[in-house]
């Protein structure tokens, strides 16, 4: 993740924002599309859940700017979503939803860049997620 990566990430959220609430619809038909397994993990309504992840991916794209304030917001979001039953395999299936719904959602605007620097945004963002929670899960004995 470079601060092109960033720049780029930045930008076409800005573009999703308007359409957040269709984003999330999106987004969770697509993850219990690749996954059906996943579903029970969802335990609120999922109209809420989707706000809520729109302003979670908020949050972390707007933080990209500072990522030492970030890294441990999203370490207590992977410790926080281990304790929900995430695994680790967990990860790429949401990435994957998620690039699918960007460029579903953003339709031309989701150029390559875009998916490469959303593909690497993610990938930094998930690695330090599973390691707080893989460390979570070694302090208890799991």
């Amino acid at each position: 993740m470079n601060p092109g990566d960033i720049a780029v990430v930045q930008a076409s959220f800005a573009k999703v924002v308007p359409i957040a609430d269709t984003a999330a619809k999106l987004f969770y038909a697509r993850l219990f599309e690749l996954d059906p397994t996943v579903r029970p993990l969802f335990k609120t309504n999922l109209e809420e859940q989707g706000r809520r992840l729109m302003e979670m991916i908020a949050a972390a794209v707007n933080g990209l700017g500072n990522l030492p304030a970030l890294v441990p917001v999203l370490q207590d979001l992977g410790r926080r979503h281990a304790r929900y039953g995430v695994e680790s395999s967990h990860y790429q299936v949401v990435g994957q939803a998620l690039l699918d719904t960007l460029e579903k959602g953003l339709g031309r605007d989701f150029t390559p860049q875009a998916r490469n620097a959303w593909s690497a945004v993610y990938e930094a963002m998930a690695k330090t997620m599973i390691a707080a929670a893989d460390g979570t899960k070694k302090r208890a004995g799991a």
